[in-house]
């Protein structure tokens, strides 16, 4: 038994800051963003929308394209780094959004990493046979916890959900194989510092901005770059596949320098390669699902193509997963 992708589905918000507009609230340039990122515009929430409410929005897409009923749904997994509040979780408030009567659900935090590892999860719970709908979704609310005068890291990120269903096949489509790894000597190199247990919310954690995104960009940049590149090209190795086979490679939309490089290291060349990074900026756990919903939207992705995804996050975590698409 199998676990494959019946449905996907993204939610973007409406509200749109561009370069030009960061132009005017930081030391920067749309020249210089665009050069060393790729990235042109991001999405943000309006006020009163947060990470739930995208989520949701997902969940709901998923239903209708798969003609499911919400009581059909056995479980709800969301990979975030920016729930509404700690608890309840995100996927509390999704269930309950839904009114989903017969499913349980969790988050799962592993950064930009974090829908890998979700859809890991999700694939392992539907491999069981216990459970025949999974919904998994990566939502992030970047914009929360960003300090809009810092230039190195707010022309980096935006809001935005995407997410997937999960069904049981005896095909030989699916889930075929992931890589997942973690490494916590990187912790400090890509963190928000405070609200945890740790440095719990004081005016003194206010006052150093330590709830916001600190990240040491060089480093984590040099990691990234040999983490994805690497975690890609093993996968392939270890399923016998190359570059040649790959239909389309979905990595994680940090860096377009990032991106670029995985993918010449895997020999896939630009024209099947996702990228969507200039128009959302990075929106964490939500880039993966976002490339993969407009993927099948506009026609590229096709029964028995043959997908690659890869991913670096804080952690520092990383991965790769290759699916063989569809039912």
């Amino acid at each position: 038994m199998n676990a494959t992708i019946t449905a996907t589905a993204k939610y973007l918000p409406e509200r749109v800051l561009s370069n030009f507009d960061l132009e005017k609230m930081v030391d920067t340039t749309d020249e210089w963003i665009r050069t060393r990122t790729g990235i042109e515009t991001r999405r943000l929430v309006s006020e009163g929308q947060a990470s739930a409410g995208m989520a949701t929005e997902v969940a709901k897409i998923l239903l209708e394209r798969s003609n499911t009923d919400k009581d059909e749904i056995d479980l709800i997994i969301i990979a975030t780094v920016t729930p509404d509040t700690l608890f309840p979780s995100t996927a509390a408030r999704v269930q309950h959004n839904l009114n989903a009567q017969n499913c349980w659900g969790f988050d799962l935090s592993a950064a930009c990493t974090g829908f890998l590892y979700a859809l890991e999860t999700g694939a392992r719970f539907v491999e069981s046979g216990d459970y025949k709908k999974v919904i998994v979704i990566g939502v992030d609310t970047m914009s929360s916890i960003i300090d809009y005068t810092d230039r190195n890291t707010c022309v980096l990120f935006g809001d935005g959900a995407g997410g997937v269903l999960l069904e049981p096949t005896e095909s030989k489509n699916g889930v075929l194989d992931s890589l997942l790894r973690i490494d916590g000597a990187g912790g400090d190199s890509l963190m928000m510092p405070g609200g945890g247990s740790l440095h719990p919310a004081s005016a003194d954690t206010v006052k150093k901005k330590m709830h916001y995104v600190q990240q040491d960009g060089k480093k984590v940049f040099k990691f990234a770059v040999k983490g994805m590149a690497d975690i890609s090209s093993d996968i392939l190795k270890k399923n016998n596949f190359t570059g040649d086979d790959v239909k389309l490679y979905i990595p994680h939309q940090a860096n377009k320098r990032i991106i670029d490089a995985a993918a010449k290291r895997c020999q896939i060349p630009d024209d099947r390669v996702s990228i969507n990074i200039d128009k959302y900026g990075n929106t964490t756990a939500g880039t993966i699902p976002i490339c993969m919903d407009e993927a099948v939207s506009d026609g590229i992705i096709k029964e028995g193509d043959l997908i690659l995804t890869a991913s670096f996050g804080a952690g520092f975590t990383w991965g790769s997963m290759l699916i063989r698409w569809g039912k």
